[in-house]
C-alpha cells in the first residue's frame, strides 16, 4: 500500500484498540528513509465514537507537531485523510528501547542511575514546559537512539485515551480508561487526573527498577501509607534515596512539582 503516492507501507509494527502502527518508507526522498505511519482504525463502528477518536487523533498530531521541534522527540512529517481513513506520519527512531537497559535481574550503579535520570528528565522538562503530560512513560516508550546514544521519548498518550471510549445513554461519549501502564502509573492518574508530577513518578519508578533489578510490580507497599518499599533491596546514598522517595510519593501533592527542582 502506498499513501499519498509517497509513503509505502512495509510492515505492521503494532495494533491497539483504535490505532494501527506501520513501518513505511518515504518514496519522495533520496535514500527512501524509513518513517512510522499511524492509522486511526476504530474497532467500534459507532459514528460518535469515531468523532471523539478523530478529535483525539487530531490532538496527538498537534502535540507531535509542537513537540517535534525538540531533537529528542520524533518529528511529525504529515497528517492527512485518504480514502476516508486518517493517518499521521512521524520520524522513525532507530535504536533500542530502555527494556534493553532496565530489566529484572539487572542492577545498574548509582552513578549510572543518576545519569539515566538526568537524560530522561532533560527531555521531559521540555515536554512539561510545552504544557504536555506524557502519561505513559515506561522503558518501552523511551528509546536510546542508535546514531548518537541519546534518549528519545516516543508514544505520547493522547491516542491511548481512545481505548476507553464508550457511548453512554443519550449518545454521549465518555472516556473511561486512564491512560498509562500499571506500575508506572500513580494513583491520581489511575483515577483519570494526571498531573505533571505523574510523569515524575514514572521516571522515579524506572530509576528504582534499574537500581534494584526488581520488576516494577514486585515491590511491596507500606499498608498504612501506600508508599513503595524498595531501599531494603539496594544500597544507595541518602541523597539519591531521598530524591527517589520524593519522586514516587503516594500523594501527588507531596512530590516534586517541577523538573527544575530536580535537575
Amino acid at each position: 500500500m502506498i499513501l499519498r503516492h509517497r509513503y509505502k507501507i512495509i510492515s505492521e509494527l503494532g495494533k491497539g484498540g483504535f490505532v494501527t502502527t506501520y513501518l513505511a518508507v518515504d518514496l519522495d526522498l533520496p535514500d527512501r528513509p524509513q518513517c512510522v505511519v499511524k492509522q486511526l482504525t476504530p474497532s467500534d463502528p459507532r459514528p460518535q465514537v469515531f468523532q471523539v477518536a478523530k478529535s483525539l487523533f487530531d490532538k496527538e498530531a498537534k502535540i507531535l507537531h509542537r513537540l517535534g521541534k525538540h531533537e529528542q522527540i520524533p518529528r511529525l512529517f504529515a497528517y492527512f485523510e485518504e480514502g476516508g481513513q486518517f493517518y499521521l506520519v512521524q520520524e522513525f527512531i532507530e535504536g533500542n528501547d530502555l527494556t534493553n537497559e532496565i530489566y529484572p535481574g539487572k542492577k545498574i550503579s548509582e552513578k549510572q542511575a543518576i545519569k539515566l535520570l538526568a537524560e530522561i528528565l532533560e527531555v521531559l522538562k521540555y515536554v512539561h514546559e510545552e504544557n504536555v503530560i506524557h502519561r505513559d512513560l515506561k522503558p518501552q516508550n523511551i528509546m536510546r537512539r542508535k546514531s548518537d546514544g541519546k534518549i528519545v521519548l516516543i508514544d505520547f498518550g493522547a491516542v491511548k485515551e481512545i481505548k476507553g471510549l464508550t457511548v453512554i445513554r443519550g449518545g454521549q461519549t465518555s472516556i473511561t480508561i486512564a491512560v498509562g501502564t500499571p506500575g508506572y502509573m500513580p494513583m491520581e492518574q489511575a483515577a483519570g487526573q494526571p498531573k505533571f508530577c505523574s510523569d515524575i513518578y514514572a521516571v522515579g519508578i524506572m530509576a528504582i527498577e534499574a537500581l534494584t533489578g526488581v520488576d516494577v510490580n514486585q515491590f511491596s507497599k507500606d499498608t498504612s501509607t501506600g508508599e513503595i518499599i524498595w531501599k531494603d533491596r539496594v544500597n544507595v546514598s541518602d541523597d539519591l534515596g531521598r530524591v527517589l522517595d520524593k519522586m514516587v510519593l503516594y500523594d501527588w501533592r507531596d512530590r516534586y512539582h517541577s523538573i527544575a527542582l530536580l535537575l
